[in-house]
């Protein structure tokens, strides 16, 4: 039997993308800003980086991490995804070290991401992430 890591989220940025807009947008994505969803379009360009959406509406770009606990990160989202599953599979818990060594990514940013993603995982009323501006 394969392993849930083997799934293709874990392993490119575009299914990584895929996945979550499928989750947080079943019936099209939707403006943080606005809350319109009728009037949005897929940007595309040499320039533009992957995932963002323009609301036309209110004239502002967005991608489906404005909110989450990957916004305003640089680890990029299946990286993300892979860390989500480790730290909620293991049944005593994962140390940042082992996050580290098993996702090859510096302790700093797995103690950023343990953090958050223990921060989501609270109970209780959990207000929007925000990223600094």
């Amino acid at each position: 039997m394969p392993s849930i890591l083997s799934d293709p989220r874990f392993h490119s940025e575009q299914a990584a993308y895929a996945w979550v807009e499928e989750r947080l947008w079943p019936n099209g994505p939707v403006c943080p800003k606005c809350t319109g969803s009728e009037r949005i379009g897929k940007l595309a360009g040499k320039s533009t980086r992957f995932g963002v959406y323009k609301c036309y509406r209110c004239r502002k770009p967005f991608r489906v991490t404005v909110g989450t606990i990957f916004e305003a990160s640089h680890i990029p989202l299946h990286i993300w995804l892979q860390a989500i599953t480790l730290v909620s599979s293991s049944k005593k818990g994962i140390s940042i070290h082992q996050l580290h060594r098993t996702l090859d990514i510096g302790p700093k940013a797995a103690w950023f991401m343990s953090h958050r993603i223990r921060e989501a995982m609270r109970g209780g009323d959990v207000a929007p992430m925000r990223g600094q501006r």
